[in-house]
């Protein structure tokens, strides 16, 4: 499986897209969660976000800045992600050669699943660096005492985040294997993400108790209640309080592992030349 895993790091690593959609995470994070809200402080713009006050940009807060996003709209590009890695091979037609190799379908998943989830590490390192750099920026500009979080605190969001975006790109990669496709689970995935979810949240769950109840049993609400729970802006979108931490953590961390499993049992059963 090492053979399987240096294969897919080097395809993986040099692919173009996936750097683009790291560039796109930070370059969302930093203007959505520091340059908008500190133009509004400044008294230069006026949005959605630019009124969060000067003590939400700060150091002590950028862990939970970092993990604002990845209910919604990192995760998304987490999904790509996961997609990427696994339906390229879909879309080119290349899973013959890259089985003509020797190695089982179950050792080429294990090594996508790995890689997709290093995908995702790198994501969140960016996204924390990112925010780490944007808050110390802030703080100099506005003669403000730098209190970072503790270690073990950075430790622990870290691991949110990463947990967070390899659960979403599980997801991606599990609907690839399931749609034998490129194009088509990334269409639907973005459009589950970006508008059921939040259809679901603001419009169905205040209407119909059920909904709301079943909220609690969705990943994306149990990323946003884990993210909130780390200092996530409840304001950012899919970010709110339906559980708690723990059960939030393990929701997340039992949807990986269904994603996983469900993908690796798809594609070990299935033609994948259809």
């Amino acid at each position: 499986m090492l053979r399987d895993v240096r294969a897919e790091l080097t395809k993986t690593l040099h692919r173009t897209a996936i750097w683009w959609l790291v560039a796109i995470a930070c370059l969302l994070e930093l203007t959505f969660t520091y340059l908008i809200p500190y133009a509004g402080l400044s008294g230069l713009a006026d949005g959605p976000t630019s009124d969060r006050g000067l003590a939400s940009m700060l150091p002590a807060r950028f862990i939970g800045n970092s993990l604002g996003g990845m209910p919604i709209f990192v995760g998304s590009l987490a999904l790509i992600i996961g997609v990427l890695v696994i339906g390229t091979e879909y879309a080119s037609q290349t899973w013959k050669t890259v089985l003509a190799q020797g190695s089982s379908r179950l050792s080429v998943y294990g090594a996508k699943l790995g890689v997709a989830s290093l995908c995702a590490l790198i994501l969140t390192a960016g996204l924390l660096a990112v925010s780490a750099t944007a808050s110390a920026v802030v703080a100099g500009l506005k003669d403000q005492p730098m209190h970072w979080p503790a270690a073990t605190d950075l430790l622990t969001g870290f691991g949110a985040g990463w947990l967070i975006l390899t659960m979403w790109a599980a997801l991606g990669i599990v609907m690839a294997v399931a749609m034998r496709s490129l194009a088509l689970p990334i269409g639907l995935g973005l459009v589950w993400m970006l508008v059921v979810q939040n259809l679901l949240e603001a419009i169905a769950a205040p209407l119909i108790a059920g909904i709301a109840e079943a909220q609690k049993w969705l990943p994306g609400p149990n990323a946003g209640s884990l993210a909130f729970a780390l200092g996530a802006n409840p304001a950012s979108p899919g970010v709110a309080g339906l559980v708690g931490s723990g059960r939030a953590a393990l929701m997340v961390a039992a949807y990986l592992a269904a994603f996983a499993v469900a993908g690796g049992i798809l594609l070990s059963r299935r033609d994948i030349t259809e």
